[in-house]
């Protein structure tokens, strides 16, 4: 029996969907909100690389470009984890793609719609139990007006239900095979290798079909996972602190007794008084 390894890891994502045009053009119909009779017959993959080199260079590469035989460009990012600026990465790299059409002193008309697509394989939203997430530029008193140019999708897997997209099959399946398919899963339902697109995304997903090296960069990538989860993580409980840490103060300023402060911030009166020591309060 196969063990295949995680679709969403970054190595394994490009291998399926940057190699393979016929599984891209599948996933893209499937999940983007395409003009009707306007469905993705063939794409050019282009070059990944939307801006200079930077230190930081996981944030200048995204993970799948395309263009498609009406000239329409296509972002797709696989994101582990959320941050608050991945909105911002996503609207740059597409709106750089869309300025990049033109050469100077080419006509305005020729520009075709960009899209970008993110995966995010956490909750962001928890205001709504919805798990796609449509943007494009709208009147704000009639919706039905629209400026073209630029639409954006959001996928929050972990809410991903399949039974809300019973009339989309396709979207249902490819979002399960990246939902159902972890490290090393060994058991593959039915319907998912029904399906030949999905069963061909499998394939390329079986260990065995990777070299040593090749399973090294694999494990590398949720390494890096690891350590910029663990980051992010430190850096929230440290600003959490330092968040207390000023109110204390303030409170402090404004004559608080130290017991009242501790009850407000759940700090202990032990810390509230170093802090306030500490800041020659």
């Amino acid at each position: 029996m196969p063990h295949y390894l995680d679709p969403k890891n970054d190595f394994i994502f490009k291998r399926i969907f940057g190699e393979h045009p016929d599984l891209l053009i599948s996933f893209l119909n499937a999940l983007m909100p395409l003009e009707p009779g306007k469905v993705i017959e063939s794409v050019e993959y282009l070059s990944n690389e939307m801006v200079p080199e930077n230190p930081v260079k996981k944030f200048s590469i995204v993970d799948v470009r395309c263009r498609d035989s009406y000239g329409r460009q296509f972002i797709v990012e696989m994101q582990m984890e959320w941050s608050s600026f991945f909105c911002s990465r996503l609207l740059f790299n597409t709106s750089k793609a869309f300025v990049r059409q033109l050469r100077r002193g080419e006509n305005f008309l020729e520009l075709q719609p960009v899209y970008g697509l993110g995966i995010i394989n956490e909750d962001f939203d928890g205001e709504t139990p919805e798990f796609y997430h449509h943007y494009r530029i709208t009147n704000r008193q009639n919706t039905r007006e629209v400026i073209k140019g630029m639409e954006f999708v959001l996928v929050e897997l972990p809410k991903f239900q399949p039974q809300k997209w019973s009339d989309r099959r396709m979207a249902v399946l490819w979002l399960r095979f990246l939902k159902e398919v972890e490290d090393r899963t060994k058991n593959i339902s039915e319907d998912l290798l029904s399906d030949r697109n999905i069963r061909k995304a499998l394939d390329i997903c079986e260990e065995s079909g990777f070299t040593d090296e090749e399973l090294n960069l694999y494990e590398q990538y949720w390494d890096a996972i690891s350590t910029e989860k663990a980051a992010l993580s430190t850096s929230h409980e440290e600003g959490k602190a330092e968040g207390l840490a000023e109110t204390a103060i303030r409170c402090a300023g404004k004559g608080m007794p130290v017991e009242e402060i501790a009850e407000l911030t759940a700090l202990s009166v032990d810390e509230i008084r170093m802090i306030l020591k500490q800041n020659n309060v």
